[in-house]
């Protein structure tokens, strides 16, 4: 696969991410779910998208030797514009303002982009190599360690820190916030670990430190300023921990 094949791809989802979020007006999604299959402003929408495409393709014809010529291009520009009329038109029967629908919208277009890069390409090698890299033990033990530190790591720091959550008054604080403060949290860590930056590791629980110090101070509740940094601590040692072994058996 020669760098071109890449931008072409690169190409197809810069333009769908410009037809999507740059050049799609709020009244034009509205009227989507409003009139469904009969709006208008869907129809521009997905009259965007292919012009957008075909001018990627048209590029792509260009630039790569045995490319599909005029033809390709109609037909690859249709094939966008019909998905995705199709694909839009689904999300807006569904519920508005959920992140689901919205994540699985977007891995749609993605899948269609995908696919037409692999035909206009006419062949499997790509997703061949994909696949064996997916499979090297570096990402499959890179993989591993972030699906560890996110609801695995919680549900043990959870019972580490039971004994003491008991005897903390209900502080009003954001349902679950805690929890998912401490995904992302180990989350930075662990990337920060496998970037041989320990250095940043320092400032990001400095930074910590001191937005929960002005909550605490605040609160003059030393149960839970205790709380809060027993919590921190083993939360962040044992991304350290997983981490650092993962650089060790990788590095062997």
């Amino acid at each position: 696969m020669n760098p071109h094949d890449l931008s072409l791809l690169m190409g197809l989802v810069l333009a769908h991410l410009a037809g999507d979020f740059l050049l799609q007006p709020r009244h034009w999604v509205d009227e989507r779910v409003r009139r469904l299959h009969r709006s208008h402003h869907l129809l521009y929408h997905v009259l965007v998208h292919a012009g957008l495409t075909a001018l990627v393709l048209m590029v792509a014809s260009w630039l790569l030797p045995g490319s599909p010529g005029p033809p390709g291009v109609l037909a690859g520009a249709a094939a966008v514009a019909a998905s995705h009329w199709l694909i839009d038109l689904g999300k807006a029967k569904l519920p508005a303002g959920r992140l689901r629908w919205f994540l699985l919208d977007q891995l749609l277009h993605l899948l269609v982009l995908c696919m037409l890069w692999l035909a206009w390409l006419g062949s499997l090698a790509p997703l061949e190599a994909l696949g064996a890299w997916l499979l090297t033990p570096t990402v499959l033990g890179v993989a591993t360690a972030y699906l560890i530190v996110t609801r695995p790591f919680s549900f043990a720091i959870a019972m580490v820190m039971k004994r003491w959550s008991s005897q903390l008054e209900d502080t009003g604080t954001l349902a679950r916030a805690g929890a998912r403060i401490g995904i992302l949290e180990r989350l930075l860590v662990l990337s920060l670990v496998l970037l041989d930056q320990l250095t940043a590791v320092g400032f990001l629980l400095t930074a910590k430190s001191v937005l929960r110090y002005g909550d605490l101070r605040e609160s003059k509740d030393r149960k839970l300023t205790e709380y809060v940094l027993l919590g921190t601590l083993v939360s962040v040692a044992s991304t350290l921990v997983l981490g650092l072994t993962l650089r060790l058996l990788l590095e062997r």
